[in-house]
Formats: structure tokens, sequence, C-alpha cells
């Protein structure tokens, strides 16, 4: 999952990284590197922030196009994104999720937040609920 991030040398040095998906997105680095980590930083701010107040989320993309500058995502913020972006589509509301998968208002909620440690397999069964079952379209090396 990534995000494209447009830097800017500033007056004082250091260089400007702001996030076209994301227009509340400005930060800054001593270096293009530290901008892009701060702008990955600042881009899941926004991601939680966004869940937290039932707002849409922009889709990530699937690949870079080789020119700019793009931040990868964490595989959990992927996950976690994803499924909030579906649980939505759907119109389904936590507590639907909280019923279909017969658990606890916390459990629900902790599958949102970025910060927590979800467990795959909890994530692989909200997804199954929402009728999406987790799939990885990674490419397996034959047996050696």
């Amino acid at each position: 999952m990534w995000y494209e991030v447009v830097l800017e040398p500033d007056d004082n040095g250091t260089w400007l990284v702001t996030a076209p998906a994301f227009p509340e997105v400005v930060s800054f680095g001593e270096a293009q590197e530290d901008a892009c980590r701060n702008a990955r930083n600042a881009i899941e701010e926004a991601i939680a922030r966004r869940i937290a107040h039932g707002e849409d989320i922009p889709a990530p993309l699937d690949k870079t196009t080789g020119r700019g500058w793009f931040v990868e995502m964490s595989a959990l913020v992927l996950l976690k994104s994803a499924l909030y972006m579906i649980m939505r589509e759907k119109g389904w509301t936590r507590a639907d999720l909280m019923r279909a998968l017969d658990c606890k208002r916390e459990h629900v909620d902790r599958l949102f937040r970025l910060e927590h440690n979800s467990r795959l397999d909890s994530l692989e069964d909200a997804f199954r609920a929402l009728g999406h079952p987790l799939r990885f379209d990674m490419k397996f090396p034959n047996a050696a």
C-alpha cells in the first residue's frame, strides 16, 4: 500500500512534505528520508483520525510509478484500513461486525486501532464475516 508524497526544499534547509491524497498531512524532515518517514507517520495518524471520525480513507496505490516520492504503509495499517473501508462499503457498523463475530465491543474496536497489534487470526475472522476472506497475492518459490 503506497501513498504519493511531495517533497519541497524550504528556506531552512529542511524538506517540507505533503500527501496529495491527505490534504491534512504536512510534515518536514532534515533529509529527504526523514521527511518521508515523518510523512508515513502523519499519514498513519490521518488514517487513524478518519477511522475514528467515520470518514473515507483514500484508496492506496497498488504500485508506484517510479517517478516522484512514495511511502509504503505497514501491512497492519493496510489490513485495518481495508477492513474499515470494506465495512463502510457494505454499510455495516461496528455493532454489526460485533454481532457477526459474536464478540465484545472492545475486541472490534481494537481491530480499527492502528497502534494495537491485532492478531492476524482476528483480522481474518473479521474479513470473513464481511464476506471478504483475507487472501495474499504473493508468489511462493517452488520447493527446493
